[in-house]
């Protein structure tokens, strides 16, 4: 892999493709690629990059990438429709919370 690496840099270099171009390409690509083997799960995702969610969401803004088309188009039901959890109304009626 680190022939193919060094071979890639040096094609980049010889069509002069600036270091920052280089490095956001990089950049897009690699999380392209984890986030596709994790359906556009971006929790998942960030684990698996060793980053917190917060900069991956952040970096994915900023790289312009379309998370929407890596969902496999299951959605997390809305609100009312989800099961109701005893425990959580319990704290939250401990804290005051309506």
């Amino acid at each position: 892999m680190k022939d193919q690496l060094e071979a890639l840099i040096l094609q980049m270099y010889k069509s002069n493709i600036l270091y920052s171009e280089g490095v956001r390409e990089f950049k897009k690509r690699f999380i392209l690629t984890v986030l596709q083997e994790n359906k556009g799960n971006q929790c998942r995702a960030a684990r698996e990059l060793g980053m917190h969610r917060n900069t991956l969401s952040r970096t994915i803004d900023e790289l312009k990438i379309d998370v929407r088309q890596l969902r496999d188009g299951a959605k997390r039901p809305p609100r009312s429709a989800r099961p109701v959890s005893l425990d959580r109304d319990r704290d939250r009626e401990k804290k005051g919370v309506r």
